[in-house]
C-alpha cells in the first residue's frame, strides 16, 4: 500500500508543478505548445498521487508491488525524459534554421558589399 505521506507529498509537488507552468504561461515566459508536456506530467502525477489504489494496481502490473511509490517516480522520470527529447528535437531544428539564416545573411552582406563597390563614384 502506498504510504499516505508519499501520496500527500506527490500531490503537493504535482500541484506546484501545474501552478508554476500555468504562471509561466501567463507571464508569457513559456509557450503553450511547450507547456503541454509539463501540464500532462503534472496531471498524470497528480492523478497517480491521489488515486492510491490505482497506483498500487499499476505497481502490481509492473511487478513493483513491494514499494508502489517507485512507480510514481518512474512515471515522473519517463515524462521528464519525453520533455527532454521533445526539447532536443526543437533545439536541433532551431540550430539548423540558425545556420541557414546565418548563411543567408552572409550572402546578403556579400551582395551589398559588391553593389557598394560597383556603384562608387570615380571607379
Amino acid at each position: 500500500m502506498t504510504p499516505l505521506r508519499v501520496s500527500i507529498v506527490g500531490a503537493i509537488a504535482s500541484l506546484l508543478l501545474i501552478l508554476v507552468v500555468l504562471e509561466l504561461i501567463r507571464g508569457r515566459r513559456l509557450k503553450e505548445r511547450y507547456a503541454l508536456l509539463w501540464l500532462a506530467t503534472g496531471i498524470v502525477l497528480l492523478v497517480l498521487s491521489v488515486w492510491r489504489d490505482g497506483l498500487n494496481t499499476i505497481a502490481g502490473w509492473l511487478g513493483v508491488s513491494t514499494y508502489p511509490p517507485a512507480v510514481l517516480f518512474a512515471v515522473a522520470t519517463l515524462f521528464i525524459l519525453l520533455v527532454l527529447l521533445h526539447y532536443s528535437t526543437v533545439l536541433s531544428k532551431l540550430t539548423d534554421e540558425n545556420v541557414d539564416l546565418a548563411q543567408r545573411i552572409a550572402l546578403l552582406e556579400e551582395r551589398l558589399r559588391r553593389n557598394a563597390t560597383a556603384t562608387r563614384p570615380g571607379d
